[in-house]
């Protein structure tokens, strides 16, 4: 792992985007004002983002509590945190006595490391709860597991001094991202099968009426010209949530992130769905314009430019 650039994800995530980082900034905008990330899970293209200097300011926030806990204990109180994992044996025994601790009655520091060492000794990196929102996942059984990744846990304290880190649902970044800004959003997905259903790291799960008014969610920012993204499974029920003329849909091949049986860790296709076009030269072109370059037909100042370079894509692609 020392050989990864920092600062990189500290938790194994469902669903976690490093492998699709490359393909997301392909399509970002190419001027944004603040980050925001509703759904920060390992916050990978956040990341990246900062890596490569992109970022000014950005907001991250999610509504699993002890997620956001382990931002703030991080970017506050690293040295503590890590103390605390240089502490922690790797054992089974150990692995089940803290999973039993009530994480709320535990300081912030020891709350976040509880968390990143179950994270990384879990079975296959899981993060799940029962309806109880406890913990339930068992010993993972691995050689030598990276849960003291000191040098990454400084770097990703370093980038995080400036970022705002809030416990909130997905629907409140209406009330913060401001024209300009862009929100890219990576809820739990829809489902590819009744069995392929990873939601369950929220203990109520996130279903279809949520998908529903995450949409909304999305025609809200539009309306108030917040630059939109947008990743979920590639399913009949993603793509009517966001057809007609409000948004762009793109595919993208990902590899299968959770499989208990590694030979079916193929790739399978997802959807990234953007209220702007992702061709660099239109975009380019609207901000020489200075026009917005949102697809949203509600108020775009520059429709039939963006239904020409619309309509060229989709003649390339058949």
């Amino acid at each position: 792992m020392g050989d990864l650039p920092v600062p990189r994800p500290f938790l194994k995530w469902a669903g976690g985007k490093a492998q699709l980082a490359d393909a997301l900034m392909e399509r970002a905008p190419i001027r944004f004002h603040a980050y925001h990330e509703p759904f920060v899970g390992s916050g990978a293209l956040f990341f990246r983002l900062y890596r490569e200097r992109r970022i000014d300011r950005a907001v991250l926030s999610d509504i699993n509590a002890e997620l956001i806990d382990a931002y703030l204990a991080i970017r506050d109180h690293v040295a503590e945190v890590i103390r605390i994992l240089t502490e922690f044996p790797y054992s089974k025994e150990f692995y089940y006595e803290i999973r039993s601790k009530d994480p709320w009655a535990l300081s912030l520091p020891e709350r976040a490391a509880r968390m990143i060492y179950m994270n990384k000794t879990a079975y296959n990196g899981l993060y799940r709860v029962n309806q109880r929102g406890q913990f339930n996942v068992p010993f993972g059984r691995y050689k030598s597991p990276n849960y003291l990744d000191r040098e990454n846990l400084l770097e990703v304290s370093q980038a995080l001094q400036n970022v705002e880190i809030i416990c909130a649902p997905f629907e409140t970044v209406l009330d913060r991202a401001k024209p300009g800004d862009w929100v890219y959003f990576d809820p739990p997905y829809v489902p590819v099968s009744r069995t392929a259903n990873f939601t369950s790291y929220y203990a109520n799960g996130f279903r279809l009426q949520d998908q529903e008014r995450l949409r909304e969610v999305c025609i809200g920012l539009s309306r108030n010209n917040v630059y939109v993204m947008l990743s979920n499974s590639d399913t009949v029920i993603v793509r009517s949530l966001y057809a007609a003329l409000h948004f762009a849909i793109d595919e993208v091949l990902a590899n299968r992130a959770i499989n208990c049986n590694g030979a079916k860790r193929d790739k399978v296709t997802e959807l990234v769905i953007t209220n702007y076009p992702v061709e660099r030269a239109v975009q380019l072109r609207l901000l020489e314009q200075r026009a917005p370059y949102l697809v949203f037909r509600e108020h775009h100042p520059d429709r039939a430019s963006w239904e020409t370079a619309l309509s060229h894509r989709d003649e390339r692609e058949t």
